[in-house]
This record gives C-alpha cells, structure tokens and sequence, in this order.
C-alpha cells in the first residue's frame, strides 16, 4: 500500500524547528516545494507559519515569500489580478498575525500587483503601515542608509 508524503509541510517544519532560514534553503524551497510554480493556500499558510515563528532568515526570504503569498493571491485565483473580499481577509489574517515587516511587504505587494482589491484592505494596509510591526522601522532605517538588511 502506497502513500504519499506532503513533503511541503515536512519542509516547512524541519524550517521551523532549525529557527533559521538560510540563501540555500530558500533556493531548495523553489526547487523542491514550488518548482511547478504554484502555491496552494495550504501551503500560503505554511509560509507563514515560517514568517510566524520569527526565525533569523536570509535576504532571500523575504522575496521569496512575498512573491509567493502575491502569486497566491493575486496571480493564481481566478480571476487572476482581482483580490475578492474572502482573499483579502484571509491575508490580512494571516498578517495580522506574524505582524512582521515581511508580512506588511506582502500585503504591500498584493496591493501594488493587483488590478483591483477591496477599498477596506487599502484602509487595513494603511493603518498597518503606522502601526509598529516587528522589523518594519529597522528595515526602513537600513533602506534609508543604503545598508543591506540584516536577517
């Protein structure tokens, strides 16, 4: 008897549990996890149960997660580039509870891709730009200075 492994969840926990993210294992997740370029919402979930868990991550993290979660959203449902009213409260769900600078550069991606959006996520993304998440003023800060950020 056969059975299949969700290799995507078992990635996503060895991930978690090692609490850092490097440039090699954002390269194998491409490859392993998301080479067929396609992003299931449970997986957008396992995503950010990473971002979650605050672990030092690499540079390449933080694209790499935005442009999944902004694939997910905005580029995989149909219709492709409309974020619908259940899309974006699941989104800002799941932001609102990493309340991260890479979870506020996701919702700010979805926002700039997207052809059109609910005027209430605008409003949400908005608030959530004032309103102190972890990482968002050092990032900023390192962004003014020219420095490259640091994980």
């Amino acid at each position: 008897m056969a059975f299949t492994v969700d290799r995507s969840r078992s990635i996503i926990s060895a991930l978690i549990l090692g609490r850092k993210i490097t440039s090699l294992d954002v390269a194998w997740l491409r490859r392993e996890v998301f080479a067929d370029g396609q992003v299931s919402r449970e997986q957008a979930d396992e995503l950010f149960a990473v971002e979650r868990a605050n672990l030092a991550t690499a540079d390449e993290w933080t694209e790499f997660f935005v442009e999944m979660i902004t694939d997910h959203i905005v580029w995989q449902a149909r219709p492709t580039g409309v974020v619908s009213g259940p899309q974006a409260e699941w989104l800002l769900k799941r932001a609102d509870e990493c309340a991260s600078a890479n979870a506020l550069a996701a919702l700010v991606n979805v926002l700039t891709e997207a052809h059109r959006v609910p005027q209430w996520l605008i409003a949400a993304v908005k608030a959530r730009v004032k309103s102190g998440w972890r990482g968002v003023e050092a990032k900023l800060a390192r962004a003014k200075t020219g420095l490259k950020p640091v994980a």
